[in-house]
């Protein structure tokens, strides 16, 4: 099974185009230790050559651009790609928007929950996807199923989406009702991603407010996982002066201290830890930082932008 990362960085990318954070600093400079990144979004293919995309982040043309495997073939028709669905776990801003690169009557599989489906339905501006080319299909939460490539064929995989501690979309959100932080509920999910001729499996949660006993056993001894690594620690933001909220309030667990993910997944058994969906403001991004080195020691690493994997 072959795995891409797109895109890295949390909402807005890295270096964030308003940020004058140090981190975002050094990245325009060209910081050869502080690697730009695009928005959150991998890509995963049973053969290498049918792919389904995680997420669809605003920067998705970009993404396509720099990764031939997802641009159509040379000798191919004139209108094709190697793209066969797309999924999404959540309705956050920077992973529905992308959603709008795909808009040239190109046939591919949508899936997600029924409650983000309800969303995009509700948003008239979704409907540039044409129903006759894009099928919106709902999943449901701890059902595996196998997604679909264009023509109706299985694209050799097995998901399972389950939902994970976090919060409705920043734009969904109601201020006189209040928001459930930390609530289980089909608004943030996590997949469970399985190559069905081979068994192996890897999991995604890109976003991730805390830590629960069955989320724990759940991943424990999986050979690979991709986990939220927005913030370094929960009050940075605030600290550093460029934003007004904790990572908590924004449905996101930190990666350092007793609480963190770090502590929290020490003991787990899992081969191979990645962090995704990393904050402009967070330290890890900076290759020379003593957080980078610290969670290097601690058996993690950091997704940047084109890294490839294979389980």
């Amino acid at each position: 099974m072959h795995i891409r990362v797109l895109g890295s960085a949390a909402g807005g990318g890295y270096p964030q185009w308003n940020c004058n954070h140090p981190n975002s600093r050094r990245a325009r400079a060209g910081d050869a230790q502080a690697k730009s990144r695009t928005q959150s979004s991998i890509a995963v293919s049973a053969d290498g050559e049918r792919w389904l995309i995680c997420n669809a982040s605003p920067d998705l043309r970009q993404q396509i651009n720099d990764n031939p495997v997802l641009q159509p073939a040379a000798d191919g028709p004139l209108r094709a790609s190697p793209i066969q669905a797309v999924m999404l776990t959540n309705a956050d801003v920077d992973h529905v928007t992308g959603l709008l690169n795909l808009r040239e009557s190109q046939a591919f599989n949508l899936y997600a929950t029924g409650r983000v489906l309800e969303v995009l339905a509700a948003n008239s501006i979704f409907n540039v996807l044409n129903p006759a080319f894009v099928t919106r299909r709902s999943m449901r939460l701890g059902e595996p199923f196998a997604p679909l490539a264009a023509d109706g064929t299985p694209l050799g995989l097995s998901i399972t989406p389950f939902a994970v501690p976090g919060k409705v979309a920043l734009w969904l959100e109601d201020a006189a009702k209040g928001v459930d932080i930390g609530a289980v509920t089909e608004d943030t999910i996590a997949l469970e991603v399985r190559d069905t001729a081979s068994g192996r499996c890897f999991f995604y949660l890109p976003a991730c407010a805390r830590m629960t006993p069955e989320l724990a056993a759940r991943i424990r001894g999986a050979a690979l996982v991709f986990f939220d690594g927005t913030l370094w620690v929960d009050d940075e933001m605030v600290r550093d002066g460029v934003g007004t909220k904790t990572g908590q309030r924004m449905g996101h667990l930190s990666i350092s201290g007793e609480g963190g993910s770090i502590a929290l997944l020490r003991e787990l058994g899992i081969a191979r830890k990645v962090f995704i969906h990393i904050n402009t403001t967070n330290p890890v991004l900076l290759e020379d930082s003593p957080e980078r080195a610290e969670a290097t020691a601690a058996g993690w690493e950091v997704a940047y932008d084109g890294m490839q994997l294979e389980v």
